[in-house]
């Protein structure tokens, strides 16, 4: 019954060490400034864009194309 009860502290143990390891690593993280993630932000917003207006226009043209086949 012995072993029981060390088993148990282990997995206590265990918890313990790993969310001290998270904490440990969260403190290394570089956390990106104000103005990078704006302009991150911005260019994300703009590459959709661009590729939403590409779709749009692929669309369209093959729109077109059916009908003048059809």
């Amino acid at each position: 019954m012995a072993k029981k009860a060390t088993k148990k502290s282990k997995k206590e143990v265990k918890k313990e060490n790993y969310f001290k390891g998270v904490k440990k690593e969260m403190q290394l993280v570089k956390w990106p400034d104000f103005k990078s993630v704006v302009k991150n932000t911005v260019a994300t917003v703009c590459l959709c864009l661009i590729i939403a207006i590409f779709f749009i226009l692929l669309t369209l043209c093959l729109s077109l194309i059916k009908g003048w086949i059809s």
